[in-house]
Order: structure tokens, then C-alpha cells, then sequence
């Protein structure tokens, strides 16, 4: 069945990756090990660069780190969305009956990447790309698009769930749900040094 995988990288990072040291991940072989009867077409990661911190200088190298390992894949296309920072004020933990006091914090909001996986998912479907489209994510937010696949395109949609509890909202527009779990994230590791093109290079330090 010819399949397209649909990754909401933010989704996956922070469902499953997050503090663990699973995140040197090769996407494309954890679809092959979590869908081994299915022809996988192409893997689509969907994220957005991001910016350094005072807290975290290193972030943007280790993202563009992993993204270059992305990019030796053959079946695995990246597209990029964007983040927004932007300084604001958010209330404090306060005793009951103190006055109510607020802190000055840094804001990053993901943008584009929900659309873009979107637009991608329904493009794909109405150029009959795919037979069957898995969606890495537990976002609420693609039911849309995915009841339109389903209903009116005619074809098959998976989820493939990197948080502990399934969205309710999706289960009943779907044809199948898989949890992510450690043991696949384990056995679909980079190796700890790639060679691409351009050269050699390593897993970021820590991870």
C-alpha cells in the first residue's frame, strides 16, 4: 500500500523525545520498523528552526546537526515553518490573599508547521499520491484534514501516537493507531557518525 508518513516534528519531540536519549532518531527507519507491510513513498518532517538562547546557546547547532542527518535519508523531505519569540508578562504563584505579582518571560510559539503538514496531507491526496497517509502526532488540530481524507478522498489514515494517551478527538476518523514506545525509538538510532557529501560528522554532544 503506498504510504506517505506525515511528521509534526513538535509533536513527536515533545510526546516522546524530549529528555530522553532517543533523539538522534532516523525517522525513516522507526516508520519501516512500525510499518513493515506498508510501501512507504516518502517521510515529510515538518518543524521549524529555531533560535539560540542565553540559557541555551548550542540549540540551533544541534537542530541543524540532526536536520543534516535528515537530509542523508532518501525518502525523507524536511519543511520548514517558523517560530515567533517575543517577551511577555505571565502571573506568579502567589500565596492565597497576596497581591497577584507578574514576571517577565520569553514566549516561542511554533508557526506554520500545523498548515503546512496540512495543505501537504490534502495536496498529496488529491494528486493521489498515497494509498494510506500516517500521521506522526496527537494534535487535535489536524482533524480536519484528516476527516477529509478519510470521508471525502476515499483513503486510509493512521496516526502513529508519540504521547501515553490517543487524542479523542481523532480516534473515531481514523483507520489504525500505533504508540510510539522506547523500544522502537531504540532500534531506530543514527549512527553515532554519519558521512554525508559534505563530510563526516557526530551525534551533538548529550544526546
Amino acid at each position: 500500500m503506498r504510504t506517505i508518513v506525515y511528521v509534526d516534528a513538535f509533536n513527536l519531540y515533545y510526546g516522546c523525545l524530549r529528555r530522553t536519549p532517543y533523539r538522534w532518531l532516523n525517522i525513516q527507519k522507526l516508520c519501516e520498523l512500525l510499518l513493515p507491510k506498508n510501501d512507504i513513498r516518502a517521510v515529510k518532517y515538518f518543524t521549524a528552526l529555531v533560535s539560540a538562547r542565553p540559557n541555551d546557546p548550542d540549540q540551533p547547532v544541534r537542530q541543524q546537526t540532526y536536520l543534516r542527518a535528515l537530509r542523508t535519508l532518501p525518502t525523507t523531505e524536511i519543511v520548514l515553518g517558523h517560530y515567533l519569540t517575543h517577551n511577555v508578562w505571565m502571573p506568579k504563584v502567589v500565596p492565597p490573599g497576596q497581591p497577584q505579582e507578574y514576571v517577565e518571560v520569553i514566549k516561542t510559539e511554533e508557526k506554520g508547521s500545523d498548515v503546512n503538514l496540512a495543505t501537504h496531507l490534502l495536496n498529496d491526496a488529491h494528486h493521489n499520491r498515497f494509498d494510506a497517509a500516517v500521521v506522526i502526532s496527537n494534535d487535535s488540530d489536524l482533524l480536519a484534514p484528516i476527516k477529509i481524507v478519510r470521508a471525502d478522498m476515499g483513503k486510509k489514515v493512521g496516526v502513529l501516537n508519540p504521547q501515553k494517551n490517543p487524542s479523542r478527538a481523532i480516534l473515531p476518523h481514523i483507520d489504525f493507531i500505533k504508540q510510539i514506545r522506547s523500544g522502537a525509538l531504540g532500534a531506530a538510532q543514527f549512527p553515532d557518525q554519519i558521512t554525508d557529501q559534505h563530510g563526516t560528522f557526530t551525534k551533538p554532544g548529550g544526546w
